[in-house]
């Protein structure tokens, strides 16, 4: 199977208890790649991401050779390097910052090279507390080690690294409400245009944002090629992906597959990756791509992992987190749970987000314990319609960012597949499943 031919790219220490320590990655070729990119013109390093056509690996998928490209020309610009990862039942970035910390800041210095900026951001989730300190004992490190600082390994290149804590706000991970909490301000997300960070980012300066595992991949492109990361995998989806696994399955995780030569079947049901379903039980549903991606049925279970297979077919692989749901769940309970975090986290900034959240978690509150009326279920159809109006994937823009018309996904999804179970915790009066 490709999930075990495929070379590990961002998770190759992940044997080593010590992973995350100094010596091991020393031992295992730390430091290689920056030394071979610094040896390159910039323009040369970019190219190279540009020809591995390396998604972003933050949720959104876009080319992050492309976005270099789109960076404003500027005397003064910044690389802010995402790792707000707040999505429900995501924690492959988390893995990263834990296990593979050394390995993102070479990462970074690579694309802060390639884009010539002096100053780097590293925005971590502030409930990431041990990957907090590792990625700032790394960044230290590489500051012991020459790697940071005033000419890098004796090159023309000097470097600044700043990890900031952010305070657990989901909206956070949207990076133009990153960049207004790194200035100091509220997570509000910004309207775009005009405020496309490429153009006016971080302290009005053109700033490139880009995902934690997306940085975890340039060390390997650089001594590599981009040509040799642009053979994994298919079409657009090049390379390979970490993937949180979590839910009903016997071995919940993160795992590093190839992209697209591998389906949800292998992820799931591979004896080195998920390992089935506990007690062979019949799979009910996946949540493909975080909790923001419409659901799939088992009848889509030979889905190969790759963007653009998974967006033909209405979802998204989004942040990269899969969620399994077996005959037994309760997939009310499910989407009352998925619309109470999404109603806590709106910003409140846009009235359809703001209002409508509130509005679909308090009925969903009803049908799950016991009050619910079978209006209730058109209504929340309603209700989803006009946050996003057609109901459709991608959705229909309402609000500043993607928070508010992602709420109805799971919503649709659940009643779609699954009215008679919203009918039943009417008739019965609350869940059956208690």
């Amino acid at each position: 199977m490709a999930a075990l031919t495929a070379p590990r790219i961002v998770s190759s220490r992940r044997d080593y208890d010590d992973s995350f320590t100094l010596s091991r990655f020393l031992e295992t070729g730390g430091f290689s790649a920056l030394k071979k990119a610094l040896g390159m013109f910039p323009e040369e390093v970019a190219a190279e991401v540009d020809a591995a056509s390396l998604l972003g690996r933050g949720g959104a998928g876009f080319p992050a050779g492309r976005k270099w490209s789109m960076l404003r020309k500027s005397p003064l610009s910044y690389l802010v390097v995402n790792g707000d990862e707040s999505e429900p039942a995501t924690f492959k970035d988390h893995y990263l910052v834990e296990r593979e910390p050394h390995q993102l800041v070479e990462g970074v210095i690579i694309a802060a090279y390639a884009l010539q900026v002096s100053q780097v951001f590293i925005f971590l989730r502030g409930e990431f507390a041990l990957g907090l300190e590792r990625v700032q004992q790394a960044v230290n490190d590489a500051y012991a080690q020459g790697a940071l600082g005033q000419r890098i390994f004796g090159h023309d290149f000097s470097l600044d690294i700043v990890v900031h804590c952010g305070a657990g706000a989901y909206i956070c991970g949207e990076e133009t409400a990153l960049i207004e909490a790194l200035e100091g301000k509220r997570g509000f997300p910004r309207i775009k245009p005009p405020f496309f960070p490429a153009v006016t980012g971080l302290y009005g300066e053109p700033t490139v944002v880009n995902n934690v595992e997306t940085m975890s991949n340039l060390p390997w492109i650089v001594l590599n090629g981009g040509a040799a990361f642009a053979a994994l995998g298919e079409g657009r989806s090049t390379g390979t992906r970490l993937f949180a696994l979590a839910g009903r399955v016997n071995n919940p995780g993160v795992f590093e597959i190839e992209m697209v030569k591998n389906t949800f079947r292998d992820l799931i049901f591979d004896p080195a990756l998920g390992g089935g379903i506990p007690g062979a039980k019949a799979l009910k549903a996946i949540i493909p791509g975080g909790v923001s991606a419409p659901w799939f049925g088992p009848e889509l279970l030979d889905t190969p992992l790759g963007q653009d297979e998974v967006g033909a077919l209405g979802s998204m692989l989004g942040s990269g987190s899969v969620v399994v749901l077996d005959e037994d769940s309760c997939v009310v309970r499910a989407v009352w749970r998925i619309t109470k975090f999404f109603s806590r986290e709106s910003c409140g900034q846009c009235t359809p987000c703001r209002e409508g959240s509130g509005w679909i978690e308090r009925v969903m509150y009803r049908l799950e314990h016991g009050g619910g009326r079978l209006e209730d279920i058109d209504l929340l159809l309603d209700l989803c319609d006009n946050i996003a109006p057609g109901i459709s994937w991608p959705p229909q823009q309402t609000t500043i960012c993607v928070l508010g018309p992602s709420i109805p996904s799971s919503v649709v999804s659940a009643i779609k597949m699954f009215r008679e179970e919203f009918v039943t915790h009417v008739v019965n009066g609350g869940c059956p499943h208690d």
